[in-house]
């Protein structure tokens, strides 16, 4: 029990400060993007040391907090505030079964901690993992339509119509992305899925390129960030399904996009890229063994260097997520519903059947299952066929220009 609360003290302190300076983060790329001078104002408090910046998102902390708790006259007042509560424990109790490291060693300093090695995961050993953080990523959704009802907001409304079509549309290329990797590692559990990545020394990216992309754009898609932001885009529905919303109950909001972020930069880390494995540094077992060696401080010493490498990775995916969404242009609603249906629904099919070829066929003839560099080839030709057969069937998915030779009444079927 005591080892369980410790876990979630660490994982709750951790998220909340790495959304509040992923904020800051994101404004400063922001900036260097557009090329200007992002936050650097806010020092520590109380002194005139600015340090970066890094005191800005404290400001905006207490800015948010100190502001009016203000409910508009017209809401359904319960849903109203229900609705980011919902959201924001969906969000935090998704990090219970994703692990933030391997495992660290039961004694130091010769003091025992615990009986055997602690698994840096708050529930370890659930074999329903992926299905687990499916559930909730599915029960997050009715925050945003909640928070949109609730508003009594035309503009409100349609965010959370955007958004529960959008979720819905591609929660399905999403978990045919997933459903190649629990083929190949024959398990649910995130932890046993690196451990099949590390064993072999190939990353599910390299073995399944085609369900690695498809994964990666239902994921952008799922955390709502540019250029799939349709829920929210300020330009065309003010603010989306929190238009209403000001003060503690938009940053429960804004939170909780922020955590939906880390936690789909998580998955595709831990899913294809190897989670915290990384080839001749962190030995390719999931026990702590310490390379070996016989120094004492080695099996530590392996643990944090675990720890650090998945972060670093996922560090790394975050900035990618933050360098795409000030660089591209949003998609249409249209183009964004064709692209679940017509493109990623048919590759997550294709590579889902693919995959599963593949590895009834190295059963067969290897009497293995897992990632082989034997049908790395096959699965990266499978992957090229696809893209290109798509590309030839639906060329008109990714054509912006106006098509004025058409019928009004006949452009839909033509996009």
């Amino acid at each position: 029990m005591i080892e369980a609360l410790v876990k979630i003290a660490i994982l709750l302190g951790g998220l909340m400060t790495a959304a509040a300076y992923f904020v800051l983060l994101e404004r400063r790329m922001a900036a260097w993007i557009q090329d200007r001078v992002g936050p650097n104002r806010v020092g520590i408090p109380l002194t005139k040391i600015r340090v970066l910046g890094l005191g800005q998102p404290l400001a905006d902390g207490v800015k948010f907090i100190t502001k009016e708790e203000y409910t508009p006259a017209h809401v359904d007042k319960r849903l109203y505030v229900l609705a980011p509560i919902v959201i924001l424990v969906a969000a935090l109790a998704t990090f219970a079964v994703i692990p933030f490291g391997s495992m660290i060693p039961a004694t130091v300093f010769g003091y025992r901690l615990a009986e055997k090695p602690i698994e840096l995961v708050v529930a370890p050993g659930a074999n329903v993992g992926m299905i687990y953080v499916f559930a909730l990523s599915s029960i997050a959704v009715y925050g945003v339509i909640l928070g949109g009802w609730a508003s009594n907001n035309k503009y409100s409304f349609l965010g959370a119509l955007r958004s529960s079509a959008q979720l819905i549309a591609y929660e399905l290329p999403l978990g045919l992305g997933l459903l190649g990797v629990v083929l190949a590692s024959g398990s649910m559990d995130l932890g046993v899925i690196i451990g099949s990545q590390a064993s072999s020394g190939i990353w599910f990216a390299i073995a399944q390129p085609l369900g690695f992309c498809v994964f990666v754009v239902a994921a952008f898609a799922e955390a709502a960030r540019l250029p799939f932001d349709l829920p929210e885009c300020e330009q065309e529905l003010v603010g989306g399904y929190h238009t209403e919303y000001s003060g503690i109950k938009l940053l429960l909001f804004l939170v909780a996009e922020f955590l939906h972020m880390i936690a789909a930069s998580f998955l595709i880390v831990i899913l294809f890229l190897g989670g915290w494995h990384f080839w001749g540094l962190t030995g390719g077992s999931a026990e702590i063994d310490g390379w070996g060696l016989a120094w004492s401080g080695a099996p530590w010493l392996q643990g944090l260097l675990r720890i650090v490498v998945l972060m670093t990775k996922i560090t790394l995916v975050i900035v990618g997520f933050m360098i795409i969404r000030w660089s591209w242009p949003r998609f249409r609603f249209d183009q964004l519903m064709a692209l679940a249906w017509k493109v990623m629904l048919p590759l997550g099919l294709i590579n889902f059947v693919a995959v599963a070829m593949m590895q009834q066929l190295q059963a067969v003839f290897t009497g293995a299952m897992g990632p082989s560099w034997l049908m790395v080839p096959i699965a990266w030709g499978v992957a090229v066929a696809a893209w290109l057969g798509i590309t030839w069937a639906a060329p008109m998915i990714a054509d912006n220009r106006p098509r004025r030779e058409l019928d009004p009444w006949e452009i839909d079927s033509q996009i």
